[in-house]
């Protein structure tokens, strides 16, 4: 029996957490601010989501939107966030640092992957991936750091535009460390994917927009830039969760 396709769910929240626990998710990327890329959750949403799952709890380690080259005082809050994870009992963290001409910034890096694995946690090495001068050069110094997987999208905006890319990089890969599809799949095209690519791991936040259950709304106000509504929110669907699944495994 060929291995199943397995689906980690991007979750914006605890609450979204639990629902790709629902929908049988294997594993969870907590984060919060999807908006920007997505940056580290709060300690609140990473204490209350370890406390309800029973599958594999991943934290993204990113002080903040933009770009991955980090100051001195921004690599300490990373480690900080890193001690937390330990401290709160997470089993992996999701993490990438670049330096200035596109390539990974392997002395730090490799300080973050030797404190998760002295205390049992999983490494992913996230979309500061896509961002690097040369992917296949980026790939082998991610397996020289000893993470267990990679989050990219082939160097593209999304993972079915990048999936020639992807292709090649699990073919070089060989075994050596997962290549794992991300941004932009869905149950409608998770199939062609996997089919094309051979992933044996996606990534999907598996969203659907809830409307608030707000009666009184003031219309003459914006809290943000625009590009969010103060009158809903996207949470992962249990159900979507579930779709994608199978639709990876058909």
């Amino acid at each position: 029996m060929p291995q199943q396709v397995m689906l980690e769910v991007c979750a914006n929240s605890a609450l979204s957490a639990i629902a790709a626990q629902e929908g049988r998710a294997r594993r969870v990327e907590l984060c919060e601010n999807l908006a920007e890329g997505g940056t580290t959750p709060s300690y609140g949403q990473i204490l209350l989501a370890r406390k309800h799952l029973t599958i594999d709890l991943f934290v993204l380690i990113r002080p903040r939107s933009g770009d991955f080259l980090y100051s001195d005082l921004e690599f300490d809050i990373i480690k900080a966030d890193i001690q937390n994870c330990i401290t709160a009992g997470c089993d992996g963290i999701v993490m990438g640092i670049l330096k200035a001409d596109g390539t990974i910034d392997k002395p730090r890096c490799s300080e973050l992957v030797q404190t998760a694995k002295e205390h049992g946690l999983g490494v992913t090495f996230h979309r500061a991936f896509d961002l690097c001068a040369d992917l296949y050069q980026a790939l082998e110094d991610v397996i020289e750091l000893g993470c267990d997987r990679i989050l990219t999208s082939g160097g593209k905006s999304t993972a079915m535009e990048g999936a020639n890319v992807l292709n090649h990089l699990i073919e070089k890969a060989n075994g050596r460390i997962i290549i794992m599809p991300g941004s932009g799949i869905n149950n409608k095209n998770v199939a062609d994917l996997v089919h094309f690519t051979g992933a044996s791991e996606v990534h999907s936040s598996a969203r659907s927009h809830v409307s608030s259950k707000m009666i009184y709304r003031n219309d003459h106000i914006l809290l943000s830039n625009g590009y969010t509504d103060e009158h809903g929110i996207d949470v992962t669907s249990a159900e979507l969760v579930k779709d994608i699944i199978k639709a990876a495994n058909s």
